[in-house]
């Protein structure tokens, strides 16, 4: 479906850490802006843009923690460097919202949003990896406010900020467009194995064209 996920395949067919990273013991936290407050009652995912059917789909809170649940085991790499390996992260499968949503035919990337307008963009294929992961606990344990609950976005074979914290939905795109970090000098794609880290660094089909 869509692009290849990498030029070279992630953390779970690989050992070791990826170039220019450094083990971390604990999880930092890292963010761009404070912290939002969770209001259940107002909260509602929305998957819009160029669905298969034309219209919008959303789920409250509810509703959206309770669709199937699932782990994924998997690390987690910081553009800042530092690599937390090992967490096992629980919550629901991308690849079950496309289920549940479908994307049109041309879709080629998704843009994810969060609270405050944040957005990162993926191709459709990072996004249906079968361990990319909408995340509500990681080690058995709901995620604290300051990591993203109730819901972040963990792509494993990806930089971590292509994972938002606090999501709020997806948008399906036909056309790729970058997101906030890419617009302010971060790789378009973000693979840490190929060590994209800077906008500098990208090759013709990195990014959107102009």
């Amino acid at each position: 479906m869509g692009q290849p996920e990498s030029r070279k395949r992630g953390t779970a067919e690989q050992s070791g850490l990826p170039p220019g990273q450094r083990l971390q013991r604990g999880w930092p936290v890292t963010h761009y802006g404070p912290v939002p407050k969770f209001k259940p009652d107002r909260w509602e995912f929305r998957v819009f843009g160029a669905t298969a059917d034309g219209d919008k789909h959303c789920w409250n809170h509810q509703e959206f923690t309770a669709l199937p649940f699932s782990s994924v085991l998997a690390d987690l790499h910081c553009v800042t460097k530092f690599s937390m390996l090992g967490a096992e992260w629980g919550g629901i499968l991308a690849r079950e919202v496309l289920e549940l949503a479908p994307p049109g035919p041309g879709v080629t990337h998704v843009m994810v949003w969060a609270e405050y307008g944040f957005s990162s963009n993926l191709r459709i294929a990072d996004f249906a990896s079968d361990r990319t992961l909408f995340a509500t606990h990681k080690d058995g344990e709901l995620l604290t406010a300051e990591h993203g609950f109730p819901l972040r976005l963990v792509v494993p074979h990806l930089y971590a900020w292509k994972g938002p914290k606090w999501v709020r939905g997806i948008e399906y795109m036909t056309a790729d467009r970058r997101g906030f970090w890419e617009e302010r000098g971060y790789h378009n794609i973000g693979d840490p194995w190929s060590e994209q880290r800077y906008s500098y660094q990208e090759e013709i089909g990195d990014g959107p064209e102009l």
